[in-house]
């Protein structure tokens, strides 16, 4: 049997056909890259390991993270893919007094991306394969060694905006990206030019000042990464995380890019508006099967409960929701990890009065871990300063009537 012709004309109309199918294959925007590494790359990489702007969520090897060649025997061709997602939310839920509310990034709608774009992947292999069957590949989404982001930017998705997104023409930054790495020689697609200009409202915007400049993140101040950590939070962060539960939306909702922008082709990706802007009060007590009922398909999932449970008493202490001072009262005394009582302890300085500032003052003498009970002894102390400067300003009030 004759061995197929595989010439350039062949690679061509391939890559044609391919871009052609992708719509149909659920694919929003796809496009290839080469395979050389991704030198200028590991050299931002190293420089931000030096400034220690990491998340440290990444792959902590920098020749794998860019050097395709490490992961994949002979590459020679990355297809990029984008997938859109919602930015509107349809009736969303009030949050009110006594009935507040988180919400999640619109990263964390629907069903988990992670499956989803492994779903898209493998109907791109399975069609690849069926032209090509000595097709080799190696998919990656979020969680692989590459940078999703810039394979993306080499393979024409969109460019890099000043707030470290691929920003795409058509979809904006409101889009999942994933890559696979082949042996298929595609002629790889040219990058686009920058389009953000002199704007610089996501920098302006960034709630923290994660954004350092243009395209250049502080992960360790950025909300986003903040709400998917276990540790204790800072004073200054937790005011700044407001009641956000997981991710931060705040530098796409400002980029002039987006406007109007909400894909809602994706059925997995629509929203359910309890879950996605659930009531604070009820996150508290969730038992592990609670949450995983919950929340088990959702990509804000994928660090457990205590992380949101955190995030849920940051956003009532920022609320200051008096009603939920009994329940925090309770984190307080008898949950079993000690970030969420020394956050359930700041949460209660925040939200004041007489039961709160009775369960600090127990906490500061009865607590037994030594970083909870720091946050209990500032907060009764804040709480104790407040009231004796009222006392003091109140008769002075009084006799200037």
């Amino acid at each position: 049997m004759a061995e197929p012709i595989r010439d350039a004309a062949f690679w061509s109309w391939l890559k044609a056909e391919m871009k052609e199918a992708a719509f149909g294959l659920g694919i929003d925007d796809i496009g290839v890259a080469s395979a050389e590494p991704f030198t200028e790359l590991k050299g931002r990489l190293i420089q931000h390991r030096e400034q220690g702007f990491e998340s440290g969520f990444e792959e902590r090897d920098l020749d794998k993270r860019t050097d395709p060649s490490l992961l994949f025997e002979q590459p020679l061709s990355i297809i990029a893919i984008s997938v859109a997602y919602p930015s509107k939310l349809p009736h969303p839920p009030r949050s009110e007094p006594g009935a507040r509310r988180g919400i999640l990034s619109r990263s964390a709608w629907g069903e988990d991306y992670h499956s989803v774009l492994r779903n898209r992947l493998q109907r791109l292999e399975e069609w690849l394969q069926a032209r090509v069957p000595e097709l080799r590949a190696e998919s990656m989404v979020d969680t692989g060694e590459l940078s999703d982001r810039a394979v993306a930017e080499r393979a024409g998705i969109g460019w890099s905006g000043k707030n470290s997104f691929i920003m795409n023409r058509k979809h904006g930054t409101f889009i999942y990206l994933a890559e696979m790495i082949t042996n298929l020689p595609l002629q790889p697609d040219s990058p686009l030019l920058d389009n953000c200009g002199s704007c610089t409202k996501c920098i302006d915007s960034c709630p923290t000042g994660a954004l350092i400049g243009p395209g250049q993140l502080n992960a360790q101040r950025c909300i986003s990464f903040v709400t998917q950590t276990k540790e204790m939070v800072s004073e200054e962060l937790m005011r700044k995380i407001g009641n956000r539960l997981y991710g931060c939306d705040t530098c796409q909702i400002v980029c002039p890019v987006n406007k109007g922008i909400n894909v809602t082709r994706h059925p997995e990706f629509q929203a359910d508006p309890e879950q996605v802007k659930p009531l604070l009060v009820p996150l508290l007590q969730l038992s592990n099967r609670e949450f995983k009922e919950r929340f088990g398909t959702n990509a804000a999932s994928w660090r457990g409960k205590k992380p949101i449970q955190r995030n849920a008493v940051i956003a009532l202490g920022n609320f200051r929701e008096a009603s939920a001072v009994p329940e925090l009262v309770q984190v307080l005394q008898e949950d079993a990890r000690p970030v969420l009582r020394g956050t359930a302890a700041w949460a209660l300085g925040r939200i004041g009065g007489a039961e709160a500032e009775a369960a600090l003052a127990q906490a500061a003498e009865q607590e037994s871990d030594s970083e909870a009970r720091s946050w209990a002894e500032r907060s009764l102390a804040a709480l104790r300063a407040e009231r004796a400067a009222t006392a003091v300003a109140e008769p002075a009030a009084a006799g200037e009537m």
